[in-house]
């Protein structure tokens, strides 16, 4: 048999052929096009979607937007539950630190036009929801300061604060209390903060509705007297600061503080109330006739009296604040005090006549003073021809 006849071999043009394939596929310019057109189909619209869809289900996975969502529940629900135990905390005061609950980060109109005599405005509307949710806030926070201070001094025998009851004066106690020590928070700062804002907002509102409900039973006014009086007098001492030993004072202060200003303002808030009203009104009318005489005594090269000069002029602009904004209202008050409202009115004339003796000195004492004594003039008018203020002293006012 023939042997089988042998197989051709590859012919040059074919090995030829082979190898320029072989080394075109791996060229670095082809593989780089390739790269670059990978990326651009996975840049497409609606290609990644499906692409990470498709990968997140082979995994066995869900997809990325439904983690994302997961994860930020957990995340609420945890800053929710570390909430409610931090509430749990400020209403037991079983909080170790030295800390007062975080305020809210939204902005607190309460100062706005703090020593600006505002345009006259209608009747305001009716309470929100959000009042009673600060108030229940802002009493909390005014027992978890109680008890703290409860904590570090022993109970006097006297006290019958209960914080379990509703009692509303020992609650009108403790907001005034309150509102002091924010005084001194500010007095000691020498500046005003957020917080202050916020919490004397409050403190404020608290204080005039409490005693508006007080009132309203007439029970106990002369225990309400008290405590308002107790609160006038004592922010009255922040609001006109004089140094006791005017030698070592180092302030070197050339004017009222804007903490000054924020008492100031304090009061005309409180003063919406006539029962507040015109026991400030009282209040600083003889405190100008004292700080007048001491005046007349003092030396000018003294270091307190720049102090005292300022306080007189803050002290005026008090009154006359007062008087623009709520004596209309006062005097159409079915429960005013026509007694007290003929001493106020008294209080006002002898501090006019007190600051015309230092005309000499400075005479927009007498012209600041005079400007308050008309604006009181004409506002009282058709209540002393109705018969609610002695015509002697009206045509007091009207010399």
């Amino acid at each position: 048999m023939a042997p089988p006849p042998n197989s051709r071999p590859p012919t040059p043009t074919a090995s030829a052929a082979t190898g320029a394939s072989s080394s075109r596929i791996h060229s670095p310019s082809l593989k780089a096009a390739l790269a670059m057109a990978l990326i651009h189909y996975n840049r497409l619209p609606g290609k990644a979607n499906t692409t990470a869809t498709a990968t997140a289900a082979a995994a066995g996975t869900s997809p990325p937007p439904l983690l994302h969502w997961k994860r930020k529940a957990k995340d609420r629900k945890r800053e929710i539950l570390r909430l409610r135990e931090d509430l749990k905390l400020l209403q037991d005061g079983a909080s170790g630190e030295e800390m007062e609950p975080p305020v809210a980060s939204c902005r607190c109109h309460f100062f706005d036009g703090c020593g600006d005599l505002p345009p006259q405005q209608g009747g305001g509307g009716g309470e929100h929801w959000v009042d009673e949710v600060l108030r229940r806030r802002f009493l909390r926070l005014v027992r978890w300061k109680e008890k703290r201070r409860r904590v570090d001094r022993p109970l006097p025998t006297c006290s019958l604060i209960d914080f379990n009851s509703e009692d509303e004066m020992q609650q009108l106690s403790m907001s005034t209390d309150f509102l002091v020590e924010l005084s001194d928070g500010i007095l000691a700062k020498r500046e005003t903060g957020p917080s202050f804002a916020t919490f004397s907002h409050q403190a404020v509102d608290f204080i005039l509705a409490t005693l508006k409900n007080i009132l309203s039973s007439e029970r106990e006014k002369e225990l309400v007297g008290e405590i308002i009086d107790g609160l006038v007098t004592r922010l009255m001492k922040r609001m006109c600061t004089v140094p006791e030993n005017p030698g070592t004072s180092d302030s070197g202060s050339t004017g009222c503080s804007d903490a000054q200003f924020s008492v100031q303002h304090l009061f005309r808030k409180l003063g919406n109330d006539e029962f507040i009203g015109q026991r400030v009104i009282l209040a600083v009318s003889q405190k100008i006739s004292n700080v007048s005489e001491r005046l007349l005594l003092v030396d000018p090269f003294d270091d307190a009296f720049p102090d005292m000069h300022d306080n007189i002029f803050i002290m005026i602009q008090l009154l006359e604040f007062l008087i623009s904004d709520y004596m209309k209202v006062w005097l159409c008050c079915e429960h005013m005090d026509k007694r007290l409202f003929e001493e106020c009115t008294r209080s006002v004339l002898k501090a006019r006549n007190d600051l015309r003796i230092l005309e000499n000195m400075n005479g927009l004492y007498v012209v600041y003073i005079e400007r308050v004594v008309g604006r009181l003039a004409r506002e009282v008018a058709p209540a002393a021809h109705q018969g609610k203020l002695d015509l002697e002293v009206f045509s007091k006012l009207l010399c």
